[in-house]
Parts: C-alpha cells; sequence; structure tokens
C-alpha cells in the first residue's frame, strides 16, 4: 500500500523563532510555481520508473492470450519466466477463438499464443489489422482416419471421405486428401482452396462440421474422415486408425506452425523474443506433449521467415476472396 502524502500546510513558526520580514506577494508566487513545477518533475520520474520496473515490486508483468491457461505447462512456462527473465506472465484465457485478436490489438494483451499461421492471416485479411507473429511453437498433424482401411490406397473408388467444412479445415483437408494420392486440386492447391478447387477424385468427398467428422466415421457413413486432434481424442480414435497425415516438416505444413503474436510495433521487442524462447524449454514441450497425446511436432522458426510466411498466405486470402 502507498504511504499517506504529506501534508502541504507550512506549520506556524514559534512565537520563540526569529522572524524573517516579508517577501511580498510576488515572491510567494515564484517559490509556489518552482515548488509545483518541482513537484511535477518529481511524480513523472518516478511515474517512469514505476511504468518500466512493471510495478512498485520491480518485475515486469506481461499479459499473453491463451486458449488452454488450465493446461500444466503453461505454470511450467509462467515460472520460467519468473526464474529466469524476472517476468511475471498473467495468462488471459479465452474460450472464443474470436476475442484474442481484437484484444491485441486493443492493447489489453501483449502477446497471444493460440493459432496458426494460416488463422492470423485469415484474421488480419478480414480484419484490416497487421498482427505479426514473433515465435513458432508446434505443429500438430492432421490426420486421416479408416475403421476398415489400414492405408488410402486401399480406399475403394468412389467411397465417401469426410472433411471439415469451414475455411481453414477445409482447405487443409483437402491438401492432405491431395498428398494422399486421392484427388488433385487446381494448381496444386493452396491454404484456401474448396472443393470448387477439386479437379479430379478417387474418393468422394462430404463436407460436415468439423465437430461431426469423428461421428460420421463411428457410425458408418463415410469410409474415412479428416478428424482434427481434439475431436479424434474425444471419438476416442487411436493412432492406429491414422492411415494418413500431412507431414509436418514439409513445406506444406509452413501455415500450421502455430505461433506466439504481438502487434507490429513490439516484432523486435527483446524481452517478449526471451520469452517465447522459454516455450522450447524441455520442461515446457514434455507438458505440451503430455497435454496433446505425443502429437505436437515442435518448431523453431526465426520470427522473419514466419512473417515472411504470413505475407505468402495473406496474399492467397486476398485472392481467395476475389
Amino acid at each position: 500500500m502507498a504511504e499517506p502524502y504529506p501534508s502541504n500546510e507550512t506549520p506556524a513558526p514559534s512565537a520563540d523563532e526569529p522572524q524573517l520580514p516579508s517577501r511580498g506577494p510576488g515572491r510567494r508566487r515564484v517559490v509556489w510555481i518552482a515548488s509545483t513545477a518541482l513537484a511535477l518533475v518529481v511524480a513523472l520520474v518516478v511515474g517512469l520508473v514505476v511504468s518500466q520496473s512493471g510495478g512498485s515490486g520491480g518485475s515486469k508483468t506481461i499479459s499473453i492470450g491463451v486458449t488452454d491457461a488450465s493446461q500444466p505447462y503453461w505454470k511450467t512456462f509462467t515460472d520460467l519466466a519468473k526464474k529466469q527473465l524476472g517476468v511475471n506472465v498473467k495468462l488471459v484465457n479465452f474460450s472464443d477463438y474470436s476475442q484474442p485478436n481484437p484484444a491485441l490489438k486493443e492493447g489489453q494483451l501483449d502477446l497471444n499464443e493460440f493459432q496458426h499461421i494460416q488463422y492470423l492471416a485469415n484474421y488480419n485479411v478480414t480484419a484490416h489489422d497487421d498482427l505479426q507473429p514473433i515465435g513458432a511453437t508446434a505443429v500438430y498433424p492432421l490426420p486421416l482416419y479408416s475403421l476398415k482401411y489400414h492405408k488410402p490406397s486401399a480406399l475403394p473408388n468412389g467411397v465417401k471421405v469426410a472433411i471439415p467444412n469451414d475455411a481453414i479445415n477445409e482447405a487443409r483437408g483437402l491438401l492432405v486428401l491431395q498428398a494422399a494420392g486421392l484427388l488433385t486440386l487446381k494448381d496444386g492447391g493452396t491454404a484456401f482452396s474448396t472443393t470448387a478447387d477439386i479437379v479430379t477424385h478417387k474418393v468422394g468427398v462430404t463436407t460436415l462440421d468439423a465437430s461431426q467428422t469423428a461421428d460420421a466415421l463411428l457410425n458408418g457413413s463415410v469410409a474415412a474422415a479428416i478428424v482434427n486432434n481434439n475431436y479424434a481424442t474425444s471419438a476416442k480414435l487411436s493412432s492406429s486408425q491414422a492411415i494418413f497425415q500431412d507431414d509436418p516438416a514439409g513445406p506444406g505444413a509452413a501455415p500450421y506452425v502455430n505461433i506466439f503474436v504481438t502487434r507490429k510495433a513490439d516484432v523486435n521487442n527483446p524481452l517478449y523474443l526471451k520469452l517465447v524462447a522459454l516455450y522450447h524449454d524441455p520442461s515446457v514441450e514434455k507438458g505440451v506433449q503430455q497435454a496433446n497425446g505425443g502429437t505436437a511436432v515442435f518448431r523453431d522458426v526465426p520470427p522473419a521467415a514466419l512473417q515472411s510466411e504470413l505475407a505468402t498466405v495473406e496474399q492467397q486470402a486476398k485472392a481467395a476472396q476475389q
């Protein structure tokens, strides 16, 4: 708690003290102005010191927007930040993916970590924003599952395969099917391809809500399905039932690298860069793997390369809107 401010009143002199002659109202005004100016300067200096230190405790506080703050690896991360960098990390949890980017734009956060490059590119283009990635975390492969067939080439001609129908996962699902040899896309496809871009196909593609592709596979209405990691876990699909997945180390996975993001003005902030690097501490990575069933493929990509990839995907997003 702050100390109480001292009184501005001057105690009345004792009758026994020698009295100085009066200097007139003009002199008193000069003294009052000088005292006030000095007080303002002192207050300004104190304010700057406090703001640079992040508070009266001398520690910097950095707010990070996430969507999984309850995961134990974030506790490991925040403890490392405090121990190694003297930084207090404040995690701000969001249940809606549409919220962390606007919150970062408005200065309510310093960083966020919940999205991959393609998601950020789509946001920047549609929101006319310029948020930027400054650190990579991991890629989570997108698998093609089947309960009956053990490899893509075993799928009979014409069988139905389900993919998510949202703009981001539909394109990636189509790219997975193309890499599996089940269809081809116009001009090789992009991170914003749709079913309208299918040129040739061995299987029929059915688009469903991402939460329904696992159910369609389990009830037998499709022979195979693209299922996002969280829904595959909920449906108890095993890794042995994944007959194909995209290559997390290949160039096609670049738009799907998950990232730490900040405002464009802060891309070279040295403290932010040191902080995001802690994500690749072995103790943090171990916790991430435990939280994701061992599916994370960690990527350590320089910020400049991430920003270059973002610019490329943003151009694809703009072209897709035309």
